[in-house]
């Protein structure tokens, strides 16, 4: 299989103005994201709405495509890419532009969920451990429910599933819950279809795109990875993660 790696990274943030570029150690952000995923693939491009961006990335080597400033989500932005370049790519693969921590072992443990033909549309959960039960009943933590076969049941930013009769305190003991993990790949063609497709009611309740293509009858493989990896989504995580790198 033929893969397209691509990093959506844009410039405007609420929360974090300017993110893609901000330095944690001697680099960029977006440098950090970059070289995990040219360590494992041979084609990556950054794709940004911002001409600051594509120039940080074309000063360390790498390749940058600019984008509509109209693109509501990263998937889209990927999907305008995939359809500008060569038609030889079988997978596109979305990795977050904010995740400088991502492991290659991650990347191709996405990938390989297309080894099974049935497979659209491909992610990644970890398991959530006690010590970090608190995750399960926050909002901002999504959860994932597998078949026996690996595939999304659903996606909830509440507890899934609940356990009847049994103290909150303890659902973590009685069930191993996972943390869903916002890198995706899709085949190429499914990655332009599901960008076609409104919103469903699933996802305008939960405000999540993948329950969308669930809702919608594609199927998503989800592989597991011990490693949770940190996104960089305030300065505050910044802080943590340029914390965490000085320990390394």
């Amino acid at each position: 299989m033929r893969v397209l790696a691509i990093i959506p990274a844009r410039y405007a943030s609420s929360r974090f103005p300017a993110k893609p570029l901000a330095m944690l150690g001697r680099k960029c952000i977006i440098e950090w994201v970059w070289s995990v995923a040219k360590s494992q693939f041979d084609d990556v491009v950054v794709a940004t709405d911002d001409e600051r961006i594509a120039k940080e990335v074309e000063s360390f080597g790498g390749e940058a495509m600019m984008t509509s400033s109209e693109h509501r989500c990263g998937t889209e932005r990927c999907a305008e890419v995939a359809r500008r370049v060569d038609d030889g790519y079988d997978i596109i693969l979305n990795i977050q532009g904010d995740e400088p921590f991502i492991l290659k072992e991650q990347l191709c443990e996405v990938v390989a969920q297309f080894a099974n033909p049935d497979i659209d549309i491909a992610t990644l959960a970890t398991p959530i451990p006690p010590a970090e039960s608190h995750d399960i009943f926050d909002p901002n933590c999504v959860k994932v429910t597998l078949s026996d076969s690996g595939r999304a049941l659903y996606f909830s930013r509440s507890p899934i599933p609940y356990i009847r009769g049994v103290e909150r305190e303890e659902w973590a003991s009685h069930h191993t819950y996972y943390r869903h993990l916002g890198i995706y790949a899709f085949r190429r063609e499914v990655l332009q279809q599901i960008t076609q497709l409104t919103p469903t009611p699933l996802e305008m309740a939960e405000s999540l795109e993948q329950l969308r293509w669930l809702q919608s009858g594609y199927t998503i493989g989800v592989g597991l990875t011990s490693s949770h990896s940190i996104g960089i989504d305030t300065p505050e995580d910044l802080e943590r993660a340029q914390t965490m790198l000085s320990q390394e």
